[in-house]
């Protein structure tokens, strides 16, 4: 979340900020509740500076009566400290939930406008590729090469489910080890997370978990969640931990489970692996000082374009407009992978993402760093990139690298994983 102070001070700047970003949080509101929490504060300290005095001269005083007088009045304003107690802790209240849902500022260069409005900025080293047949989509090639079973995942856990089998399973593993390897070999730390995170992480990272728009599936009776990133518990990991400055950039790659309820996804993304309601992902995730960040999120774009590249997709990056970033992201790339059984002759599909969240979520979750020297602490920057998301990465292979026979021709980097060059018959 922003800084407290900050959204007091800079009222207009934060509204506008809201505004292009489509959010309706009230920092009108809030700027008036944080007025009122300061005033009733001054009053609580005056309170207890006459409370004190009250109470030293109760010692002091010439008689029974007077001493009795003298503890009546600290009675009495102990209980009017309490009233006002009571009543400042409503008002954080109230400001906590406006300063929540304020989203981070924004990039100066982000575009303007929501989804449709994304700017394309490059394209990948790997062309369009002119097939000299009709290609088929991953459904169709899935069933040909049994690769899939849709049909057992919705009987087990229901629409959005799926097996994956045969060959599909060597690939969904030779992208792991093959993005995992890259990353290790770039300084990353390989981590495996946990699939359940408590809600006050999820809710650090800047994730609902809870409530009627919320994408999060929650375990009743607890306050635990189904992660829908490992960006959640890798950030959640070092929680309210204090970095010394020489351990920043602190860069980690975890492996995980993704959950995600795609409540209201609807349309043909929704057929066969695009959009589903859980799958495997490879997420890359950095700490760094703040002056760091906008380099770091270069590299982890530069990452995840050099782990489509060496697959052979056709992708290009976008760079996210305002209206459509995430509450926590100040600037947002998308890598978005050519699929040619997508539509009409092909359409642009989103593979992966990279954030730059600054210290937004390093305030909820109380990551800091300390410099020798210096006094304090300050917030860290956090990032985030996907490296490889297995369920749409496997679509990209499989509709890029079809073959006229049904086969599909698996790409050299990960040959030496699955163990053959082709998935047939």
């Amino acid at each position: 979340m922003l800084d407290r102070r900050f959204v007091a001070d800079n009222v207009d700047l934060v509204t506008a900020n809201c505004r292009r970003r489509g959010s309706s949080a009230d920092v009108a509101r809030f700027a008036d509740l944080d007025r009122q929490r300061r005033q009733v504060q001054a009053d609580i300290d005056r309170l207890n500076q006459q409370a004190g005095l009250v109470s030293k001269s109760i010692g002091k005083a010439a008689d029974a009566a007077e001493r009795e007088a003298r503890k009546s009045e600290g009675r009495r304003l102990r209980e009017e400290i309490s009233t006002l107690e009571a009543r400042a802790a409503e008002i954080v209240g109230e400001c906590d939930v406006i300063l929540r849902a304020i989203p981070n500022l924004t990039h100066p260069a982000a575009p303007e406008g929501g989804e449709a409005d994304a700017v394309e900025i490059r394209r990948g080293a790997t062309p369009v590729r002119s097939f000299d047949f009709k290609p088929l989509d991953h459904v169709a090639l899935g069933e040909n090469l049994r690769l899939f079973d849709f049909e057992a995942g919705a009987k087990v856990a229901g629409h959005g489910f799926y097996f994956l089998t045969g060959d599909a399973v060597l690939l969904e593993l030779a992208l792991q080890r093959y993005a995992v390897g890259l990353l290790v070999g770039e300084g990353f730390t390989p981590m495996t997370t946990p699939d359940l995170a408590r809600d006050v992480i999820l809710e650090g990272t800047g994730f609902m978990p809870r409530g009627p728009e919320t994408q999060i599936y929650s375990i009743a009776g607890t306050d635990l969640s189904l992660v829908a990133t490992a960006e959640i518990t890798l950030g959640g990991a070092f929680h309210e931990r204090i970095f010394e400055a020489d351990e920043l950039p602190l860069t980690l790659c975890g492996i995980s489970h993704c959950f995600r309820t795609e409540a209201g996804a609807h349309g043909k993304a929704t057929r066969g692996l695009y959009r589903v309601h859980q799958f495997t992902k490879v997420e890359m995730f950095a700490f760094t000082k703040p002056d760091e960040s906008g380099a770091m999120h270069e590299r982890l774009l530069d990452l995840e374009c050099r782990l489509f590249d060496g697959l052979g997709i056709p992708y290009r990056v976008v760079d996210t407009a305002a209206g459509d970033l995430g509450g926590p992201a100040y600037r947002k790339y998308d890598l978005e992978a050519w699929m040619p059984g997508r539509g009409e002759g092909g359409e642009w599909g989103e593979v992966t993402s990279t954030s730059n969240c600054t210290d937004y979520q390093s305030r909820r979750l109380g990551l800091r760093y300390r410099t020798p020297g210096e006094k304090g602490t300050q917030f860290v920057h956090t990032l985030n990139g996907t490296a490889i998301a297995i369920s749409r990465a496997i679509i990209a292979v499989l509709e890029n690298h079809q073959n006229a026979d049904g086969t599909v021709t698996v790409p050299a980097a990960l040959v030496p994983w699955m163990g053959k060059d082709v998935i047939g018959r």
